[in-house]
């Protein structure tokens, strides 16, 4: 997909065809002993032929060990998942103009989102998708979008594609100019953090897919926890309660 990004399809069963955009598998490669825990990743999107499910695809960055094993695997090899596991986006009734935000590789579950939206019957030319990397080649997923019909706002820190900008200035710039009636956002924590500030200051509904470090995925090692908003304090876990919150749920430091 670009420098050291990579796409990946997985032929698994049916019952990854109920998957909803925001969840997530726990993915191993068997017969190796490292890492010893599994590692999470997106559903980037279904794959479906003839009507007919066949698998799903992982969207990831090579960062450690298990990307770095992963990117060298070929076609018929084996890997070991579970899944769909968390809590994906909702889409509210009446929504006739959304905005979608990504940075990076937060892109990863939002082309399953999108195309979610369209099989929701949203019209293609109400959603706008904000989109910001280090440079045009951390910009991923860009021609999946236009495919749909989304408008595409592109931004670099570099400049080499889009403005040279964070992605949130266009964002808030499109707010002001005409409310949206939900924000979804995808990507780094200082970057979910002014999205939600700017839903809060423009009361627009928003929904997060917060990144957490995560052991189990199945709220046993108690690793992935997110501090909460509510009254009483305390915390939710991001691999059961999310890994996508409202924004109104959680405390926005998002570490």
């Amino acid at each position: 997909m670009g420098p050291g990004y990579f796409r990946m399809g997985l032929a698994c069963g049916a019952g990854y065809d109920r998957a909803v955009p925001g969840q997530f598998v726990m993915l191993r490669i068997p017969d190796r002993p490292f890492p010893l825990l599994r590692r999470p990743f997106s559903i980037h999107r279904r794959i479906r032929t003839a009507e007919r499910f066949a698998g799903i695809e992982i969207l990831y960055r090579v960062v450690g060990d298990t990307t770095r094993a992963l990117s060298g695997l070929e076609k018929g090899e084996r890997v070991d998942i579970i899944g769909p596991l968390g809590h994906g986006f909702t889409l509210p009734g009446g929504c006739r103009k959304i905005f979608i935000v990504a940075g990076g590789i937060g892109v990863a579950p939002l082309v399953f989102l999108t195309e979610f939206l369209m099989e929701n019957r949203v019209d293609p030319g109400a959603v706008t998708l904000f989109i910001g990397g280090r440079s045009r080649h951390d910009l991923l997923c860009t021609a999946d979008f236009s495919r749909l019909g989304v408008a595409v706002i592109p931004t670099t820190d570099d400049g080499s594609a889009g403005d040279r900008c964070l992605v949130t200035h266009p964002l808030e710039k499109a707010v002001k100019s005409g409310r949206p009636d939900i924000i979804y956002a995808c990507g780094p924590p200082g970057m979910l953090a002014c999205v939600v500030n700017i839903a809060k200051t423009y009361h627009v509904p928003c929904q997060v897919s917060v990144e957490t470090m995560m052991a189990c995925g199945m709220g046993a090692c108690m690793g992935c926890a997110v501090e909460s908003r509510n009254d009483t304090g305390g915390y939710l876990h991001a691999c059961l309660d999310g890994p996508v919150f409202d924004a109104d749920e959680i405390k926005s430091n998002f570490h």
